[in-house]
């Protein structure tokens, strides 16, 4: 059996590569390390935005495991211009997965790089592995797995947020385990 923890990052001041984590996320990156801290993790991939490592640094730094920074793990970029109504432009990508926006990525893009993420980690010799993503890129990887996730799903995410999956020989558990 391996688990895959799908750690969605604390909050930050905003959405910017470089963002930092807010007062509030800084507290929440140590409770988040505090609750992992006993589950034997021995692998951790995080999105390399400052938000995403930040959040999980206490983590690592409380068990000496290494950050692996992984480019595929980034946020999933809508569209190349701001829009008032992204909400309803994301919305629509949960329904049409190949929908793209002009400078932007489709979902169905965006879930094919973070699974690639999952698949390697599958294949490495770690038992309890941490990833640590954005909002979008999460319920997208999640719906690779349930394809009941979708947009209202995403707009439950917290910050932070952990979904466990479990792989055990050709099953798969997913259990959301901890919420901001």
């Amino acid at each position: 059996m391996k688990n895959i923890f799908i750690v969605r990052h604390c909050k930050a001041e905003g959405q910017a590569a470089d963002a930092p984590l807010t007062g509030q996320g800084i507290q929440q990156a140590l409770e988040l390390a505090e609750f992992l801290s006993d589950k034997g993790i021995d692998h951790i991939v995080s999105s390399p935005y400052l938000r995403a490592y930040d959040t999980i640094k206490p983590l690592a730094n409380l068990i000496g495991v290494k950050v692996v920074m992984d480019e595929r793990l980034t946020e999933r970029v809508l569209s190349g211009r701001n829009n008032p109504a992204w909400r309803e432009m994301l919305r629509r990508t949960y329904d049409d997965l190949d929908l793209c926006f002009e400078g932007g990525e489709s979902s169905r893009t965006a879930m094919h790089r973070a699974v690639r993420v999952v698949e390697d980690v599958l294949q490495n010799s770690s038992q309890n592995a941490v990833i640590v993503s954005h909002g979008n890129l999460v319920s997208l990887l999640l719906k690779h797995y349930d394809d009941r996730i979708g947009f209202r799903e995403w707009e439950a995410l917290s910050n932070p947020d952990v979904y466990q999956l479990r792989f055990l020989q050709d099953a798969l558990g997913i259990h959301r385990i901890w919420t901001a």
